[in-house]
């Protein structure tokens, strides 16, 4: 054989092996695929160097990304973070569909990077870069991604609903700015969105989805099923992506397992009680501040959540119980304060049928009687709240009480005045009977009614530091006092016992 033709054959059976080779790779790729071993998939819509490095860096991706994982948890120790952000960066860069490593570096923005900082606007960028990475950047290469989801949930339960941070309520109110143009006013407004009418609502429509990722129909559907809610605050957006990861898990239910499904549910449960708590943004038409207040309307709906997570998490039924027990102990309470006295009995019936072998009030299993009347309870749960032993706490929490009231009052909200007053009254009669000895005189007694009564008027009424003028002229109307108030209430010797001599008579609590 001359070498000519020996080259020719070596060259057919180089050629022979190369091909075979491909087709085994072939076969091998597809059996790694189905067992999950390589994440080797082309990257739609990568950017340039993403897709470079996913592609021509093959197998050695795996290796470099291990080692700079390494170091970035080393740098995590020292609280390195910006350093730790960067490696995490080139990591994801070379393992775009690893979700743990978004995970860690959205985490890393969020909590580690933010708290490093102490104006609040540069605490927040911080934490918005977090969500934005993972909401833009982890969910596209990562769709079905349980963990993203539940992270990218949390960090709206945890980090901005949640009041562990103390820039918290400037996380709210930011991210109610940037809601407000898509839900408006009410915090929902689904039918402009689904269907605009005009080029501008087009436009928040198209923002929405194309800039926060959001589904407008999907949104809709867990606002029915769960809410109602103000779509610009935190909670109903944790419910929005916990939500959209249990959908994820329900089309790919070989990727997930229950513990995922349990952390899920917990989460959206969870921010159900939180916006129950605190899910209603109140403005003031006078200051034009806004403070939070309870969302009675989701009463239902947390505790048909509670019941499923009883029934679905066996495991945890004990302390599932526990934690419903107390959300119906407030529920009724806020029902009750909110002067929506049906629904409140009718949730304090439920609450006693439900839990009929424990204390209505925690850690009071012998201080109250056992057919305990509703206005007994609300009474009862105010004095635990301010620790009726302390006469400090207990005149705070009466004076708040007593503000409350007067405001509504100028609000125009007179069932509900006449409600917290009516509850302020019973605070105080009931700590005076309490520490009444024997000999009839309070062993730690609470200033006078009238003195109370006065300062909190006088403070509200004080033009410099008080309340503000339509607050102020609202309520020397109502309450019949001279109009000399409105100019001199902090000036003048008298303003206490001109308040005092003008109020009726029924202010005072009954003896």
């Amino acid at each position: 054989m001359n070498s000519r033709v020996k080259k020719i054959l070596l060259l057919l059976l180089a050629g022979a092996l190369l091909f075979s080779s491909g087709q085994m790779q072939k076969s091998l790729n597809r059996d790694r695929e189905t067992l999950g071993l390589t994440r080797a998939a082309v990257l739609d819509n990568a950017p340039p160097m993403l897709a470079f490095t996913t592609v021509a860096l093959g197998g050695f991706r795996g290796l470099i990304s291990n080692f700079l994982w390494i170091r970035a948890n080393d740098l995590q120790q020292d609280d390195k973070f910006f350093e730790a952000a960067q490696l995490a960066d080139w990591i994801t860069k070379l393992e775009p569909t690893f979700s743990s490593v978004w995970v860690f570096q959205g985490w890393n923005m969020a909590y580690n990077i933010s708290v490093k900082f102490k104006d609040f606007p540069d605490r927040w960028r911080w934490v918005e870069h977090g969500i934005e990475l993972l909401r833009d950047e982890g969910l596209r290469y990562n769709p079905n991604s349980v963990d993203i989801y539940r992270e990218l949930a949390w960090f709206f339960q945890h980090k901005m609903g949640a009041n562990l941070d103390d820039a918290n309520f400037y996380y709210k109110s930011q991210w109610a700015v940037e809601m407000d143009p898509f839900f408006g006013a009410n915090g929902t407004n689904f039918d402009l969105l689904l269907n605009p009418t005009d080029s501008a609502a087009k436009t928040n429509a198209a923002r929405l989805r194309d800039q926060f990722k959001m589904d407008a129909t999907f949104a809709k559907q867990v606002d029915a099923e769960y809410g109602p809610f103000d779509w610009r605050l935190p909670e109903a957006h944790a419910i929005y992506w916990g939500a959209r990861g249990l959908q994820a898990a329900k089309e790919n239910p070989d990727k997930v397992n229950a513990a995922d499904l349990i952390k899920l549910r917990r989460i959206i449960y969870q921010s159900v009680y939180q916006a129950f708590k605190h899910g209603r943004i109140i403005i003031d038409p006078f200051t034009k501040n806004y403070s939070l207040g309870p969302n009675l309307e989701l009463i239902p709906h947390v505790n048909a959540a509670y019941e499923q997570m009883m029934d679905e998490d066996a495991g945890m039924r004990d302390n599932i119980a526990k934690a419903h027990r107390n959300f119906l102990r407030d529920a009724v309470y806020f029902l009750y304060e909110n002067d929506r006295l049906t629904e409140a009995n009718r949730w304090f019936k439920y609450l006693g049928d439900k839990y009929p072998d424990k204390a209505i009030i925690e850690n009071q299993p012998g201080s109250l009687p056992k057919n305990l009347t509703l206005d007994q309870y609300a009474v009862a749960v105010t004095q635990i709240d301010v620790n009726e032993t302390s006469q400090e706490r207990v005149t705070s929490a009466f004076q708040g009480l007593l503000v409350r009231s007067y405001r509504a009052l100028a609000l125009g909200q007179d069932d509900r005045y006449e409600n917290l007053k009516r509850l302020a009254n019973s605070v105080y009669k009931r700590y005076t009977d309490k520490t009444t000895g024997s000999g009839g005189a309070a062993r730690i007694p609470l200033p006078p009614y009238d003195t109370l009564n006065n300062d909190v008027l006088r403070r509200l009424l004080d033009p410099q530091n008080g309340a503000p003028y339509a607050v102020r002229a609202e309520l020397v109307t109502k309450l019949g006092l001279p109009s000399a108030l409105l100019e001199h209430a902090n000036t003048m010797t008298n303003a206490v016992e001109i308040i005092s001599t003008n109020l009726p008579a029924t202010n005072s609590p009954a003896k």
